[in-house]
């Protein structure tokens, strides 16, 4: 007796669906890709390449244009240059119209030729920082100042073409030698692990102890609450400057506070000296953000079952005991998102160390790393290879929590 099999393959019906959902799926698809998956793709591609900030525009001629001398000695003057110091420019051509009031005294070279007061020349190709100068005689029928601001007016058009360094696929790892070779880049990421893990986690714990506080009703909650928020929505560069103006070693409170008091002989140059500046940007760190944390821990508590505790307590069990084996372990799943998200964020974190100390003192980590090589230093290739380098250390953290975190605990 044969059994019944159920259908295989697809029909037309679930063949439409299909089109439905990836033409509905499409416009995110493609917002995705242009938002995150090409400017990626472009720090990759700039990671592999001696990049500065000169190499944006490709090589190309540039021409001044004077007219020079006087009496006999008058001519139109044009200096030519390659924008580049490494690239050939193929090609090169002049083009400029001479203006009325001046005429050649002698014949131009051979790669020149006037037609009707149009002068053309043709240099062929140029090596990396190579220079022309082109002299031209002539003679004046009219006021030499007068021709001189027509001569500025009529700008010489130049040709030439050159390869670009951004859209070539010529492809270097010096980028990244130079990265690995120097024992800066050890000291850095040590600095950005140091500032993450301990500003994730004092962030978290210092969120969890506000949940714990204010996980009970009583009166003046809600203003407590909007106070726990104000280092969250406070604009950042204010509470930073707050916090540099507060820890000044010369007019801020905090040192006064301590002159007074007797603990400080000296004052103390909070965010400029070593290592006390690192722990200080983390302690700003973990301020400024354990409200998000406080958010979410207090919203699961709330929805935890209170028939839990109320057990507990009829079997004597001390809040000690009810909050390691009660409500932990019903905390777990969030814990575990919030580290995930705020190791993320705390590791890509750039504003609030280059606002509190720019980065020196020993703060200086990955983030600020890419702004100084890209930007400080004009070296955009160096900038974009320490940027793949703060991927990769997250693609690995990311493998490693997922790995080794249990999906029992909401993940």
């Amino acid at each position: 007796m044969s059994t019944a099999l159920p259908p295989s393959g697809s029909g037309a019906l679930a063949k439409r669906e299909a089109r439905l959902a990836w033409a509905l799926l499409a416009p995110t698809m493609i917002s995705i890709s242009l938002v995150v998956v090409l400017p990626l793709l472009a720090i990759i591609w700039i990671s592999f390449k001696p990049f500065t900030l000169t190499d944006l525009r490709p090589p190309a001629p540039i021409v001044r244009e004077s007219l020079r001398g006087e009496g006999d000695n008058l001519r139109i003057e044009y200096r030519i240059r390659n924008s580049s110091q490494e690239i050939a420019i193929t090609s090169v051509t002049l083009s400029d119209t001479l203006p009325p009031g001046l005429t050649l005294k002698d014949d131009l070279p051979d790669h020149c030729h006037l037609t009707n007061r149009n002068l053309f020349c043709d240099f062929g190709d140029m090596d990396g920082g190579a220079r022309e100068r082109l002299r031209l005689p002539v003679l004046a029928t009219d006021d030499v100042d007068a021709l001189e601001d027509l001569v500025k007016e009529t700008k010489p058009a130049m040709t030439g073409a050159g390869p670009s360094m951004l859209t070539n696929f010529e492809f270097s790892m010096e980028n990244f030698t130079r990265l690995f070779d120097g024992g800066e880049f050890w000291s850095v990421l040590w600095i950005t692990l140091f500032y993450t893990v301990f500003g994730t986690i004092g962030a978290l714990v210092m969120g969890l102890f506000a949940a714990l506080l204010l996980n009970k009703s009583f009166r003046g909650q809600g203003f407590i609450r909007g106070l726990y928020l104000f280092p969250y929505v406070a604009p950042v560069i204010a509470v930073a400057f707050t916090w540099v103006t507060l820890f000044d070693p010369f007019s801020g409170s905090a040192n006064a506070l301590l002159l007074q008091m007797g603990l400080a002989q000296t004052p103390i140059n909070f965010f400029g000296d070593r290592p006390l500046a690192l722990i200080m940007v983390t302690v700003f760190e973990i301020w400024r953000y354990f409200p998000l944390s406080f958010l979410f821990i207090l919203a699961r508590m709330q929805s935890i079952d209170t028939s839990m505790y109320e057990a507990a307590d009829m079997d004597g069990a001390s809040p000690f005991q009810k909050f390691w084996l009660l409500s932990i372990p019903q905390l777990l799943g969030i814990l575990s998102v919030l580290f995930l998200l705020r190791f993320i964020w705390t590791f890509n974190k750039f504003d609030d160390i280059f606002l509190l100390t720019g980065g020196n003192a020993g703060t200086r980590t990955l983030t600020v790393n890419v702004y100084e090589q890209a930007f400080a230093i004009s070296n955009i290739g160096a900038g974009a290879a320490v940027a793949v380098v703060i991927l990769l250390c997250l693609l690995l953290f990311s493998f490693v929590f997922f790995r080794f975190i249990s999906r029992e605990e909401g993940l």
